[in-house]
Parts: C-alpha cells; structure tokens; sequence
C-alpha cells in the first residue's frame, strides 16, 4: 500500500475510533467538544478523519473519552519532544491500520474456539474418527444454530467438530468431501467469529477456510469461502477488493444458472449478495444495483430457504439485501418502502428475521424516528435475542440512538441501553 493510499484511510479509520468511543459514552459531539474548549465542528471533523495529523488534540481526545493511546497511533509521554511522538503518528498512518475499525470494546471467542482453528492445536481423539455422514449431520446442526442465533451453543460446538474433522482427514487424507465439510465449518467459524465482532481470529478461519476449500475443488465450496472472505474484508471497509473477489469469482463461475444444481446455485447466489453489502458500504450505487440484479437471476432458478449445512438463498433474501443496502446508502426512505412486503413474507431463519428488522432501525434512526427504531430493535429481540445482545454493532446503533435523545424522552430507550451494557 503506497503512503497516498494509506493515509487517507487510516485516518478515516482514526476517525471511527473516536466516533465509536464517543457513542459507546453516551456523549455528543457538542458535549465533548464543549469539554475540550472545541467547536463542535472540530469534533466533527475529526471524527471524518480530518485534522488527525494533529498529535495534542488527539492526545485531548483520547483523554476525554479514555481511548488507549495505542488505538491512535500514540505513545505514552515520556519526555516533551513530540517529534517522536509526530513521527510514530505519520508510520502508523502510512500503514492503514485497518484493526482500527474494529469495535472499541469488541467480545471475543472463547479459548476453545481459538485454539480450535490453529494448526494440529489439540491431539486427536483416541477412537474411530466419525463418518462422513455423521460429520455432515453434526455441521448441519451447527448451521442451525447459526440460523437460529444460538451463538453460545455453536460457539461450544465448533471445537469439537473441527477436531472430529482434523481427525476424520488424518485417517483418510486424499477425501475432497472432507476438506469440504471442513472449509464449510470454518465458513461458519467466520459467520460467528464477525457476529461478535472479533475480526482478529475471524482472518484466521477465513484463511483456513479458503485453504479446505481449494483442497476440496468443490466451487459451491469456494464460492462459499469467497463470500465469508469478502464479508470480512468489507467489515474492515476494504470494500473496493472485496467487490474485486466477488466479480473476479462470479465471472469465474457464473452462467447457465438453468443448468446447475440448486445448491451450486444457493452458494454463488450468497456470494453475490456479500458482494451487494461491500458495494454499499463502498457507497458505489452502481456496482450494487448490478450485483443485486444478477442475484435476482440466480433466484428465478433456485429458493432454498430453509437454512442447511451449505445455503441457504432466495427472492426473500436478495430482497433482504436490497433494503440492507439503501439503509447502508442512506436511503432510508428506499428502505422501508422495499421492507414492506418482507414483513407480510414468511422469513424462515430468526436471523435473517432479526436482520430485518434492526435495518428498519437503522432506517428510523436515520431519519429521526427514535421510537419505532427503539420498537424495530425490540421485535428483532423477540425473534433472536442472542443475536441483538451480542453484536457490537447493535450496541453502537443503541448508543448512538440515546445519544440523539438528548432531553431523554425515551426512558425505554435507556433501559434498553443499560440492558445491553452500553451508557446512555
């Protein structure tokens, strides 16, 4: 990455940082600028990564709303020669530093998990590994509970079965069933792993993943990787290559969709919807009216709605993508008109039912309409609890929705930001 590519999003990235701190606070920026002795539009531009080369306003900041220094590129004063500390700043900005977008306080997957998607982490089982289709079953249930928001239970899980995979494949090396069962299990370890927000280990299932996933020279299989690996690279606003992957592997594997098998076609279609979401928090409207369109093709030839261990797409989930995509683009108008005819759609899989309708919160907050997004945030609760309680994105659209409540004329909106442990 050269430095004139670099700066520009690091400093966007620095600027999410103190965004985040300051929501997760439950402050404005009127009230942290006042603080510090700012005009609120110094705060607002910082928090666009503008002015962020200056090194004592982000040192202010970071005190003010008691951000590590490390997380903006700064050391801990040992002397008053700033030059150093000016030059640490310029290295850390010609870096990128994309980790800065992780969430402030972000959970994290339990031990077992962890070690779990290390190389030869555990010793094997000292017993007859499991068959191919007790394994198949064991990862179908595992994608259930993903379905289902039961994160807890498939966070215990996952170990187990990637060891029974590890072991199944130790005995029996050359099987490209294997390796495609396991590259769809680490599919699944990265779905969980950015559902709470720990991007860290989640790159290392994706590598993982994408590696069973060439062994195994299933493309339903690498098409599937590809989507869990572009989700991930736009999570951390590389929206430009992951777009890149999705088309370079759609032009790959695209066409004849009236000649393929349904589940080859439910894989590709996911892919293409994962690069719809990176398109639009790219901002490019075009590139994601072309990506949803190509999914609605894919759908005319295959409606797999019931979630099993390799995907599940149709109509109702490209139509989805369309409403997450104009709340992304800031069309929250758009978006409550495309939602409509979703909540009289059946929507089989509570996560895909919760995702609807934490977008229509996203949409009201948008516009202002902080009680029906505290009430749309309430019905996900009711389909997927888990899920809403912990994501830490649902936890920074809480926070920032009580921080726009500023005379506080929503207690419940309070309530709920208590419940989820973020201050209001």
């Amino acid at each position: 990455m050269s430095q004139a590519t670099g700066e520009p999003t690091a400093a966007r990235q620095l600027g999410t940082v103190i965004r985040r701190a300051r929501v997760l606070a439950g402050r404005s920026q009127e009230d942290v600028a006042s603080k510090l002795g700012y005009n609120q539009s110094k705060l607002s531009r910082l928090e666009s990564g503008k002015g962020v080369d200056d090194v004592r306003v982000l040192r202010a900041v970071a005190a003010e709303l008691d951000i590590p220094l490390e997380s903006l590129g700064l050391t801990a004063p040992t002397s008053a020669d700033l030059r150093t500390d000016d030059m640490h700043r310029r290295g850390f900005l010609a870096a990128g530093v994309a980790a800065l977008a992780t969430p402030a306080r972000p959970h994290t997957a339990g031990l077992e998990l962890i070690q779990a998607l290390l190389p030869a982490a555990a010793p094997l089982p000292d017993r007859r590994p499991l068959t191919e289709a007790a394994l198949r079953g064991r990862l179908s249930q595992a994608r259930r509970l993903f379905y289902a928001c039961r994160y807890t239970e498939l966070e215990a899980l996952l170990p187990e079965l990637l060891t029974d995979l590890r072991h199944a494949q130790h005995e029996a090396p050359g099987a490209l069933a294997l390796a495609g069962l396991t590259a769809t299990t680490y599919q699944t370890a990265v779905s969980l792993l950015l559902k709470l927000g720990d991007h860290g280990n989640a790159w290392l299932a994706v590598g993982r993943a994408m590696s069973e996933a060439e062994r195994s020279s299933d493309p339903i299989v690498l098409a599937s990787s590809v989507r869990v690996q572009a989700h991930l690279m736009a999570r951390e606003r590389h929206t430009g290559p992951a777009v890149t992957l999705v088309q370079h592997t759609a032009n790959q594997l695209g066409g004849h969709y009236d000649q393929r098998e349904p589940a080859d076609l439910a894989a590709f279609g996911l892919m293409l919807l994962r690069g719809v979401t990176a398109a639009s928090a790219g901002g490019d409207r075009s590139t994601t009216q072309d990506l949803l369109a190509q999914a609605e093709e894919v759908a005319q030839y295959v409606n797999r709605d019931q979630p099993d261990a390799w995907a599940n797409f149709s109509s109702t989930n490209v139509a989805l993508h369309r409403v997450s995509a104009a709340v992304t683009l800031g069309d929250a108008g758009a978006a409550l008109n495309a939602a409509r005819p979703l909540l009289r759609r059946r929507i089989p899989a509570p996560e895909r039912q919760a995702a609807l309708w934490v977008d229509l919160a996203r949409a009201y907050n948008q516009q202002g309409k902080l009680f029906e997004g505290y009430r749309a945030l309430r019905i996900a609760e009711r389909h997927a609890a888990e899920d809403i309680r912990r994501r830490p994105d649902i936890r920074e659209l809480v926070a920032d929705m009580a921080a726009r409540d500023r005379r506080g004329t929503l207690p419940e909106l309070r309530q709920f930001s208590r419940e989820l442990g973020v201050r209001a």
